[in-house]
């Protein structure tokens, strides 16, 4: 990558949601920053402040998972585009520009429960049910699952749709809810069986609604 350094050995980076496009944060990077970006997957900057190399959310945990990275024409920024694990600003905010130019804030900071909720979950359990396929572990039901082939995924996954409609007609929603949940593993498992992610649905179901 022909990136052309400032005197002081930096670049500008601006980080972008992969998904959303949201415009997350400008930080900088040195020629190590890119080659531990490179080499990990995982956002590095060079802190001016603190001088020295980080990785973002090494201490927050809210990294920055690298889909994309992009030289712009003169060869003097980067754009990455990333799955954040978390808010990208310090202030617990999703994004560093969440106030206009009077100051006045435009988005809202991202609370635990929206973090719990937040379609986010389905790529961690989606990482997960990937990581048990590459690397079994002895008790998994995830890998009895992978183990016993299509048929058996196909077919729980059915079981589970009808536990759904059983579900639906009790006035009480937790089990619809718990129904779900388990329908949504299993449909994860066969979307990894089959070499799909969530993002492949994601873009399916944005088309949908235009």
């Amino acid at each position: 990558m022909d990136v052309k350094y400032s005197d002081d050995g930096l670049v500008p980076v601006i980080s972008q949601d992969a998904e959303t496009r949201e415009v997350l944060t400008l930080a900088y990077m040195n020629a190590e920053a890119l080659a531990a970006t490179l080499a990990t997957g995982k956002a590095h900057y060079y802190s001016r402040s603190r001088g020295r190399l980080w990785m973002k959310g090494e201490e927050s945990g809210n990294i920055q998972e690298i889909v994309e990275i992009k030289l712009d024409c003169d060869g003097d920024a980067l754009l990455l585009l990333v799955k954040p694990a978390g808010p990208a600003c310090h202030t617990g905010h999703k994004s560093c520009f969440y106030r206009d130019a009077e100051g006045a804030e435009t988005c809202e900071s991202v609370t635990d429960e929206e973090r719990m909720y937040s379609h986010r979950i389905l790529r961690e359990l989606h990482d997960t049910v990937r990581d048990r396929k590459a690397h079994p572990v002895e008790g998994s039901y995830t890998n009895y699952l992978f183990n016993k082939g299509l048929d058996k995924i196909l077919k729980k996954i059915g079981e589970e749709a009808a536990e759904i409609i059983i579900a639906s007609k009790n006035p009480d929603n937790r089990e619809l809810i718990y129904e779900t949940a388990d329908f949504m593993y299993h449909l994860c498992v066969l979307l990894v069986n089959n070499g799909l992610t969530w993002d492949d649905i994601f873009l399916e179901l944005r088309s949908r609604a235009k």
